[in-house]
């Protein structure tokens, strides 16, 4: 198993599930990594979420599977059981880098185990010590984007907080991975970990910044203004700034992303991602510098919080 960026040619990934998917009652965990936005806890909802949900994602992930395993891909998928949170979302949970798989200390107490559904199919798994006292959150969070939900004192952060350029890794620090979580990684990886700071805080990297290839990247231009506010290696890629993005809505009462989860791309190639199919204004810019899009469904990506690339988790792929 080897995996050292976001894309070399895929070889074998992991597709979520989303069965038994639900929100489980709210902690301080929760309520301050995944709710800052929310003044009025009373307005968070709680446990399974709608079968009509759960049905159609299923339907919409199944198509991504065949999709990929008609390109040559190997799809393996978790564990079809009841956990505290979902399947859904795999990339959330590990970090694949060069042969390690590495448990992420999750921002949320309830996804800790999550990665256990999919065990199986990973190969030298990394634990990080992951600290579960609530003294970690900082309830001034709520109501406020710009102080974050982790204090500094332990490393805590989702693997969708990391996305791979070989050597290099962008880190985002946000309500759900603190500078902590960066600072561990860097001295256990042979790689540079670059901090992605002041930007986004709600919540992973992956709906902001997208590595199509060595030196070309999809910046989101409602959180980037300016290259210059990336980390100094990454300023002289190549930019596609993403246009403003077709709303596919979410299920009545439930959303968790934003409009800008049509950043949220899985690159299968250099030259081919899967893009979620109403998303045709990014399409055309991203043919103009030679990458195909598969336009696939992906109807509860906001539901849900997640798209093509947080439902995916690469366990190997080609170094291209």
């Amino acid at each position: 198993m080897s995996t050292i960026n976001e894309w070399g040619t895929l070889k074998k990934v992991v597709v979520g599930v989303a069965d038994y998917a639900q929100i489980p009652t709210l902690d301080k965990s929760l309520r301050t990594v995944n709710y800052a936005d929310v003044k009025d806890s009373s307005n968070i909802k709680s446990g399974r979420y709608p079968d009509q949900v759960i049905e159609e994602a299923n339907a919409d992930l199944e198509t991504l599977s065949n999709f990929l395993t008609k390109c040559g891909v190997e799809v393996v998928r978790p564990k079809r059981e009841i956990v505290n949170y979902y399947n859904y979302c795999p990339r959330d949970t590990i970090l694949t880098y060069r042969r390690e798989s590495i448990v992420a200390p999750m921002s949320l107490q309830s996804r800790n185990n999550e990665y256990l559904s999919y065990a199986n199919h990973l190969k030298y798994i990394v634990e990080i010590p992951n600290y579960q006292g609530d003294d970690i959150y900082n309830e001034d969070c709520i109501g406020n984007p710009d102080i974050l939900a982790l204090h500094n004192t332990h490393p805590k952060f989702d693997a969708a907080n990391v996305i791979k350029a070989n050597d290099h890794l962008l880190y985002l620090v946000s309500n759900s991975g603190n500078k902590a979580g960066a600072e561990y990684l860097n001295n256990i990886l042979r790689a540079r970990v670059h901090t992605l700071e002041n930007v986004y805080s709600y919540m992973h990297i992956d709906s902001t910044v997208a590595f199509l290839r060595e030196g070309l990247m999809l910046l989101n231009p409602s959180r980037i203004k300016s290259v210059d506010q990336l980390p100094e290696y990454f300023r002289n890629w190549d930019v596609i700034w993403a246009p403003e993005p077709v709303d596919i809505g979410h299920y009545p009462g439930y959303c968790n992303a934003s409009t800008w989860i049509n950043v949220n791309l899985l690159s299968v190639s250099p030259n081919l991602v899967a893009l979620e199919e109403h998303q045709h204004e990014l399409r055309k810019l991203l043919q103009e510098h030679g990458i195909e899009c598969a336009m696939l469904p992906m109807r509860h990506s906001r539901t849900l919080g997640g798209c093509f690339h947080c439902v995916t988790l690469d366990l190997e792929r080609n170094v291209d």
